[in-house]
């Protein structure tokens, strides 16, 4: 989509903060965060929404899900899988989906929150 910033960021024409790169996704710092860590992982291939999703994405999908703990841990979020530790880190991982969902670019995107508190309450 020629109007899509996501598009433009994936291409290269608008500049990130990149984190993550590879042929099907790119990750980047969120411009207005919510918390000490927050990012989003964006598909390079244009799909509105979630709810656009079908079978044939399950593949994408999945793939940004299990990246999502693998770059908390980098930038921060300091959760380790397997340790029940409440007060030792985390990140929560959040598709927003259509105008009551709180989407504001329409491109698929997963964010990523975290970081020491207190942003806790927040969102």
């Amino acid at each position: 989509m020629t109007d899509c910033i996501f598009c433009k960021i994936a291409a290269k024409q608008i500049p990130s903060r990149t984190i993550f790169e590879d042929e099907d996704l790119i990750a980047f710092h969120d411009i207005n965060p919510a918390a000490p860590v927050h990012f989003l992982i964006v598909p390079k291939q244009h799909v509105a929404t979630l709810a656009d999703c079908d079978e044939s994405h399950a593949d994408l999908l999945s793939k940004m899900m299990l990246l999502a703990p693998q770059l908390a841990k980098e930038q921060g979020c300091g959760y380790v899988a397997g340790e029940q530790d409440a007060g030792s880190g985390g990140f929560k991982a959040q598709f927003n989906t259509g105008p009551d969902g709180g989407q504001e670019v329409y491109h698929l995107h997963l964010h990523v929150i975290g970081g020491p508190r207190p942003w806790r309450g927040q969102r």
